[in-house]
């Protein structure tokens, strides 16, 4: 997919996105300027390599901040150290002219993209299987008469 910001149909599916969804494009915004970076690099167009580059660092920065420890520290801890890691990789493979180190940062990427999906694979079967089996209780209304209402699950990234 393109990330044409201009594009009315992926600003209509950023606008609509769940917050899962929305890291996914993150995820894979990363990925595609990581590889034409090292696209760049590798045919020695040192303006495309540093453009693609610069734009991945920028959603890996992103995807840093967007980090929140008070839900889970110790996997946050991980995923910063991750995506550390990857920018360190990207900076210095950039710098050295090092396809190695590009090739590592966009094959971690890609893991964890992989998982990332795999993660909302399993929300949306949870949400169905939830959404399914839970009984709808009886709450009264405002009126004191019995109304069904069910329950949602609400996770965000």
């Amino acid at each position: 997919m393109a990330f044409d910001v201009n594009n009315p149909y992926f600003r209509t599916k950023v606008m609509t996105a769940t917050p899962e969804q929305l890291r996914m494009l993150l995820l894979e915004g990363a990925l595609q300027f990581m590889r034409d970076g090292r696209d760049g690099l590798a045919s020695k167009n040192y303006e495309k390599s540093y453009e693609g580059l610069s734009q991945a660092k920028a959603i890996i920065m992103e995807l840093i901040n967007a980090l929140r420890p008070e839900v889970d520290p110790e996997l946050c801890s991980r995923l910063q150290s991750l995506y550390v890691y990857i920018y360190r990789l990207l900076t210095e493979g950039s710098f050295e002219k090092d396809l190695k180190k590009i090739d590592e940062a966009i094959e971690l990427m890609d893991y964890e993209r992989e998982t990332w999906g795999m993660l909302i694979e399993k929300i949306a079967s949870e949400k169905k299987t939830a959404g399914a089996a839970a009984p709808r209780a009886a709450v009264p209304s405002p009126e004191g008469k019995p109304s069904s209402t069910g329950s949602s699950i609400s996770i965000s990234a």
